[in-house]
This record gives C-alpha cells, sequence and structure tokens, in this order.
C-alpha cells in the first residue's frame, strides 16, 4: 500500500515538473491566449524560481505557495490554454531534458522582498518618531 501511495505522490510530481515547464513553453507560445501567456509566465517563473516569496524556513507559510497557490496557479493557466495546445507543450516538456531556471523571478522576488522591508522600516520610522 505504501509502495503505490509513494508511485502516485512520484507520478503527481513528475505531472507538476512536467506542467511548470509546459507553462514556461506555453509563456512563448503564440497560439496560447495573451491573459493565458501572462499568467504562464507568472506561475513558472515563480515555480521555477530558486526563491520563495514567502521562505520554507517561516512554519506553515512557507509551504503554502509550494502546497497550494503554484498548483492552484497551474491550474488556472491550464484552463486558459486550448486542450489541443496544452496537450502538445505537455509533450514538448515531456522533451525536455532539464528544468528550467528562472533567474527574472528571482531577481523580481528579491526587489519584492526589498521594496517590503523599505516600506516597514518607513513605517516604523514615523511611528516611532511622529
Amino acid at each position: 500500500m505504501k509502495a503505490r501511495a509513494l508511485d502516485r505522490v512520484r507520478g503527481w510530481a513528475r505531472d507538476l515538473r512536467r506542467d511548470v515547464t509546459a507553462l514556461w513553453l506555453g509563456a512563448r507560445d503564440p497560439r496560447v491566449p495573451m491573459a493565458a501567456k501572462l499568467l504562464c509566465a507568472l506561475v513558472a517563473g515563480y515555480a521555477l524560481s530558486p526563491i520563495d516569496l514567502i521562505p520554507d524556513f517561516i512554519p506553515v507559510l512557507g509551504y503554502i505557495d509550494d502546497l497550494l497557490l503554484v498548483p492552484a496557479g497551474i491550474w488556472l493557466a491550464i484552463a486558459l490554454i486550448r486542450p489541443a495546445v496544452m496537450a502538445d507543450l505537455r509533450f514538448q516538456a515531456d522533451r525536455q531534458s532539464q528544468l528550467p531556471v528562472s533567474a527574472v523571478a528571482a531577481i523580481v522576488i528579491v526587489l519584492v522582498w526589498l521594496v517590503g522591508a523599505v516600506l516597514v522600516f518607513l513605517v516604523l520610522r514615523s511611528r516611532l518618531i511622529g
């Protein structure tokens, strides 16, 4: 029974990896509508980024993005792409030997953290001084 459950989890992880790669490809595919391209770029960029918006060392919240937000984003992006196009993107993704990495998304996430830190600093400073 444990072996079947483990095989199911491995299959889910393999499908998730394939779908993220397919969305990464879909963000550049002319057959994908513009709204879906934007969502594909956002979801795939975030999923492929080496940096999380909510770091995993933060209890509970650190895993919410990995367990809920990324799969929900993948589901929504897939829903916006025609099934035949998504099947082709999945086929292309299966042929990719490596998972791409999004350095741009990592930079955006670092910038979000920096802007957030500056805003917190400014609010605290105004409350302490004012």
